[in-house]
């Protein structure tokens, strides 16, 4: 049937249809808007993080010290949680060196890291002398105590280690004796293309500005740091180097950013969780924009320090809080 539209019915009739296109448009256009905002939270949290993880040898120190664990289970036990490197802790095998000797040790943690196709990240050099003693002798002596470590990390493909920088807490004393002990251990490191990386470990290690400007007055490519999420005690009751902290160093966070210009190592260390999973004492969040905001892309080894949680339930609860932090940064 043909409809014939008056002249008085013509312009209404095109108005309502005018209308109703604009507000179909206007609807696609939402939806549009809509499927895109979802797509883009869709794609930051399943994106790949900014960093790889590696695992801390210390978050089983109870493991292998007190349940009798050999630690050439090491690199089994990390591959089989999930990560990708591997970060040693060099005391924990000195009864297999005494029984076995230094180079069998090293040759068997080689062995075991290319069997579990897993990378070998740093040592952590514990107990091999204090590299900021005011003698220049007990320094020299520590750094020639050092020196089989970095041979070990250039076998095993580390690119670190990491040194403690203790010896005296005069910070005058400190700086000019950790210089000396930095420089002459950084020396033969470069001659096996191995960094040496001062933590925030306590004592004056603790206090980021000191210890950047020690690093800094180093001045040399393969002297860096490995910054540490907690470890901020720059003062233990009875000057121990362990033990109940009497001061700590005043911003842990502006700590982190003043270390992480010279980081080629990173430790997201944690202590306990809350219910939702996040660390008590620690943001994750903001010190992962910290981090990443440095332009750093390394490995961040997970390093668990708690008493409430098991060994493996505090490394997987640290290791999901990292990846879960990953996607709640700000860029």
């Amino acid at each position: 049937m043909n409809i014939i539209f008056t002249k008085k019915l013509k312009f209404p009739v095109l108005l309502i249809v005018f209308s109703f296109f604009i507000f179909s448009c206007k609807n696609e256009e939402k939806k549009a808007l809509k499927e895109t905002e979802i797509e883009t939270t869709s794609t930051n949290e399943n994106s790949e993080p900014f960093f790889k993880l590696s695992l801390a040898q210390w978050s089983l120190h109870r493991t292998f010290n007190d349940e009798g664990v050999s630690p050439f289970k090491f690199a089994e036990m990390s591959k089989n949680m999930g990560f990708e490197g591997l970060e040693y802790v060099n005391h924990l095998y000195i009864n297999q060196i005494q029984e076995m000797g230094f180079d069998a040790v090293i040759d068997s943690l080689n062995t075991l890291s290319k069997k579990y196709a897993i990378e070998n990240v740093l040592i952590m050099v514990d107990g091999e002398g204090d590299l900021a003693d005011p003698s220049e002798d007990v320094r020299n002596m520590a750094v020639e105590n050092h020196k089989k470590w970095i041979d070990a990390a250039a076998k095993l493909g580390c690119h670190s280690i990491r040194v403690n920088t203790f010896g005296t807490n005069d910070p005058a004393i400190w700086k000019t004796a950790v210089v000396d002990g930095l420089k002459k251990l950084s020396a033969y490191a470069a001659t096996k293309n191995i960094n040496v990386l001062c933590e925030n470990h306590g004592w004056l290690s603790s206090d980021a500005d000191l210890l950047m400007e020690a690093v800094n007055e180093v001045n040399m490519e393969n002297c860096g740091t490995l910054p540490d999420f907690g470890n901020w005690c720059v003062k233990r009751k009875d000057g121990a180097k362990w033990g109940e902290c009497e001061e700590e160093y005043k911003d842990k966070y502006k700590g982190i950013e003043l270390m992480m210009p010279e980081a080629k190592a990173v430790s997201a260390k944690a202590y306990d969780f809350d219910e939702n999973g996040n660390e008590t004492t620690l943001d994750f969040v903001r010190i992962l924009n910290t981090v990443k905001n440095a332009g750093y892309s390394g490995f961040i080894g997970v390093e668990y320090e708690g008493d409430r949680l098991s060994e493996k339930e505090g490394i997987i609860a640290i290791k999901d809080l990292l990846l879960k932090a990953s996607t709640q940064l700000k860029n």
